[in-house]
């Protein structure tokens, strides 16, 4: 099967300083094999030097292939030293359908430029699908299992969710029956689409309560996802500040109102990376992520076992792109990619304030909440020499005192933000 997005680009563009015509061409393949392509595109295959792909799709396009087959090596980036050796012959890659819709455009966009290439795509399997279901596909939320965690489904779990997921395998529609039961979206409607466009093209529904235990399901699959479930099901929030019973943790958290407050100091931007020195339980840089679909994070935490609760976390909250180091700042900063925002909230200690602001960014923001005096101090110190603005918050929760009901006064926590001049 062709990689769905699973293969990582190389560290570094290659340098490939002067434009040639166009000798790599990227050519979508449906079930329905050469029969559903352009005469463009026949052509294409038939005069190039090397064709890669997997070897479902070098098979369909055997007919046509006069050069060189070659089926893609594991791991995949293992192929791209090869292609680029080809650079100004003709050179064709199959892929599924749309290859830059979770496909391996993305990882060839990288390596080529853009200019010496050209994409022939056909639908993808999310269009299928859709096509199939009869949803409107802007209205309909899309998501790759295929390579990653199917943990990272559950973050798009909204009550009434329509989801097109492409599968890892076939056992992904009855891991992800049992995962929607295990959340309380037993109702949840689940619908397998094999093969799409082909002469084997399957469609299976079932609630996620029956599952699919007893079905046998191709490894090329999507599935069709309606979200449903009960009252109690611990439906995703999109504000910040979610209840801190969401969180595993041994006390180091930052607290639901304060970590309201936090995030807005913070004020996520699409694509951002975020520092979050000290992670704890990791709800900071959890609540970062979920702000938007490419957000960035790494947690820095000098426990162990904080850092493995973090990572629970994140894994519940299905932000599993939350990388975790475990060392201790500055030092574990060394190398790291310059962060658009920081965040200290364990504590203050080893000098790590100044050397996390000579690496930010410039025009990126930093907030740091501290709760003793020596932490205010620092604070007030950091204000002096960059500016920036300190702010108080008090929170009180009504509780039971006896029979009666009084006011508890938390720790007041002191936050400073300051915005790193470009």
């Amino acid at each position: 099967m062709t990689p769905r997005d699973d293969a990582s680009p190389p560290d570094a563009t290659l340098p490939l300083p002067s434009p040639l015509a166009p000798w790599l061409s990227i050519i979508g393949l449906g079930e329905d094999g050469i029969d559903g392509l352009s005469p463009t595109a026949r052509h294409l295959i038939s005069d190039a030097d090397i064709v890669f792909g997997g070897e479902r799709h070098l098979k369909l396009a055997q007919p046509l292939i006069k050069g060189k087959s070659h089926p893609w090596p594991r791991p995949i980036e293992d192929a791209y030293p090869v292609i680029v050796k080809y650079r100004g012959r003709p050179v064709v890659v199959l892929a599924s359908g749309d290859p830059f819709n979770f496909g391996i455009g993305k990882q060839l966009a990288a390596i080529v430029p853009t200019a010496e290439m050209i994409c022939l795509p056909q639908p993808s399997a999310f269009s299928l699908a859709a096509g199939r279901m009869g949803w409107a596909l802007q209205d309909v939320t899309t998501v790759s299992l295929h390579g990653r965690a199917l943990e990272g489904i559950i973050r798009h779990l909204h009550n009434g969710a329509r989801i097109l997921a492409l599968s890892w395998d076939g056992t992904t529609p009855e891991k992800l029956s049992l995962l929607l039961r295990a959340r309380g979206m037993e109702a949840s409607r689940v619908t397998v689409l094999e093969r799409m466009g082909g002469a084997h093209e399957r469609m299976t529904t079932a609630s996620a309560m029956q599952g699919f235990a007893a079905h046998s399901f191709d490894g090329l699959n999507t599935i069709a996802l309606e979200v449903a479930g009960n009252g109690a099901a611990p439906w995703p929030t999109l504000a910040a500040g979610r209840d801190d019973a969401l969180f595993e943790n041994d006390g180091q958290l930052t607290k639901r109102e304060v970590r309201a407050v936090t995030l807005s100091s913070l004020a996520p931007r699409e694509g951002e990376l975020l520092w979050d020195i000290g992670v704890g339980a990791g709800s900071i840089a959890i609540e970062w992520l979920l702000t938007g679909r490419n957000m960035r994070a790494i947690g820095i935490e000098t426990d162990d076992a904080r850092a493995l609760t973090a990572a629970r976390n994140a894994a519940a909250f299905g932000v599993l792109e939350l990388q975790i180091i475990n060392g201790s700042a500055p030092a574990a900063l060394t190398g790291l990619e310059a962060p658009d925002a920081v965040f200290i909230g364990g504590g203050l200690g080893d000098g790590v304030l100044d050397p996390a602001w000579q690496a930010l960014k410039p025009g990126g923001r930093m907030v740091v909440n501290a709760v003793t005096l020596e932490g205010e101090t620092a604070l007030f110190a950091a204000l002096q020499r960059h500016g920036g603005e300190l702010t108080r918050i008090d929170v009180s929760r009504a509780s039971k005192l006896g029979n009666l009901t009084a006011w508890r006064t938390a720790i007041p926590v002191t936050q400073w933000r300051a915005v790193k001049p470009c």
